[in-house]
């Protein structure tokens, strides 16, 4: 039986980049930020790090707090703004330098 492909919308795919981004930023790899959700009560595998990041898997509400977490932000940096692509970018930038 085929499986259904996983639509994924624009604020998901926008949080996928946000994690990757953030991650590159703070220097982790997938397996050290799965590492640190798995710590803070939310298993996660790089595997599924990885699979949410190219926007292969959904990210639910569970895992992107324990992503924001891990990663030391909010989760509200993680999400887009109801704004312009660049002031997302403003957003995020923001929250990694403040």
């Amino acid at each position: 039986m085929a499986t259904r492909p996983v639509e994924i919308g624009p604020a998901g795919l926008h949080a996928a980049r946000a994690i990757e981004r953030i991650r590159i930023v703070r220097g982790l790899t997938q397996h050290q930020l799965a590492v640190r959700c798995t710590a803070l009560g939310r298993p996660m595998s790089h595997t599924a790090l990885s699979r949410t990041e190219r926007g292969h898997r959904r990210c639910d509400v569970d895992d992107l707090i324990a992503i924001a977490a891990a990663l030391g932000v909010s989760p509200a940096v993680l999400l887009p703004l109801e704004t312009s692509p660049l002031q997302t970018s403003e957003h995020i930038r923001g929250a990694l330098l403040g």
